[in-house]
């Protein structure tokens, strides 16, 4: 059974804080090697249901599995120092009064020499061999982030569980260290469950994502997947700014000013919301009063006056008021700015649209 078993495994977790349940009937599943992100708004329950895979807190119900045995049900539990289970935090928790050799021998057993023989293998992995001999307030925040790593993983977890562990970085650091840590991750093969509120994150480390939400898990899958095909409108949103048209449904199709869209299942007379994100907006000029002509791909043109345009760098933000008043943001790679009032036709590429019940 080890062989074919998940090496981290939770079946219905729920943990109760007061008569609220935090943490709402969650199961997933992680192999080893594999890089799993709990993703979520803040207090959606996800570090509460890492703590309780730790065993620094217990479920109300529910079983965790490590390789196919039982470490946790509610009543029987494994004590969390025996669970082969490693941890890193924000705040890297490293020992100001032990230096860095020290700090990522902290939880090593065996002989001195074995001792210094797996430290100096991951300080070079992470490359602070030249700061072995140094204390933690001689470290940059990055350099911490690598020995907190470096201590984590010295003794061979089968597991890693990682809380925001890259938020106390600034920008220019994170998506290396992030990248570095990634690599060594899967280098040592640990199966690693990774608890961040960034969607860039998730997407940049995740193998898989389960997007978190009141306690429940409300999808789960590849990056790819879960952002191309996402449950529903709060979904959407979470992973990037958004569009969205309000509208009736009659006969199964939504009328909008980009034209009908399909609402298959949807009773007539209820409200759908057609979403769509600003880069799927397309820009065209007016020509005498006219825009392009409808095409299967991006549907009818619908015709704007630009309200303001920024540039953000890698690209421009338009926003533009509809003849119906409403409001459409599109974004457009590197400078285009236009002067306000300018009449400007736009589309929607349909297979980047989304339509959910109001």
């Amino acid at each position: 059974m080890q062989g074919t078993a998940p090496r981290l495994e939770i079946r219905n977790l729920t943990r109760l804080f007061g008569g609220a349940c935090v943490v709402d009937d969650v199961s997933l599943s992680i192999k080893s090697g594999q890089v799993m992100c709990l993703l979520g708004p803040s207090g959606c329950g996800k570090s509460t249901t890492l703590r309780m895979i730790a065993g620094v807190d217990m479920q109300d119900s529910g079983e965790i599995w490590v390789d196919g045995t039982l470490i946790c049900d509610g009543a029987f539990t494994v004590p969390a120092e025996q669970r082969g289970i490693g941890l890193m935090f924000q705040d890297f928790a490293l020992f100001p009064h032990m230096n860095v050799a020290d700090n990522v021998a902290f939880g090593l057993k065996g002989t001195r020499a074995e001792k210094l023989s797996r430290v100096e293998e991951l300080l070079a992995k992470v490359g602070l061999m030249r700061l072995i001999d140094a204390y933690p307030h001689q470290l940059s925040g990055g350099e911490q982030q690598r020995v907190a790593l470096a201590r984590a993983l010295a003794p061979r977890p089968k597991i890693m569980l990682m809380d925001e562990p890259f938020s106390g970085l600034d920008n220019r650091l994170r998506d290396g260290i992030r990248d570095e840590t990634l690599a060594l991750l899967k280098e040592e093969g640990t199966a690693v469950l990774l608890v961040t509120h960034e969607p860039e994150e998730a997407m940049r480390m995740a193998d898989e994502i389960a997007l978190m939400r009141d306690g429940k898990i409300v999808q789960r899958g590849a990056p790819y997947n879960i952002y191309n095909s996402p449950a529903d409108l709060e979904a959407v949103g979470f992973f990037s700014d958004i569009n969205v048209i309000r509208t009736i449904c009659n006969g199964a199709l939504a009328q909008t000013p980009f034209g009908q869209f399909l609402a298959p299942g949807v009773a007539d007379g209820a409200e759908v919301d057609i979403v769509f994100r600003p880069q799927h907006v397309g820009i065209d000029f007016d020509r005498g009063g006219k825009g392009p002509l409808p095409t299967a791909r991006d549907g009818t043109a619908a015709r704007g006056v630009v309200q303001r345009s920024r540039f953000m760098g890698a690209e421009s933000l338009v926003e533009f008021e509809m003849d119906d008043q409403s409001v459409i943001h599109a974004t457009v790679p590197n400078v285009f700015l236009p002067k306000p009032g300018t009449p400007l036709w736009l589309t929607i590429r349909r297979d980047r649209c989304f339509v959910f019940p109001a």
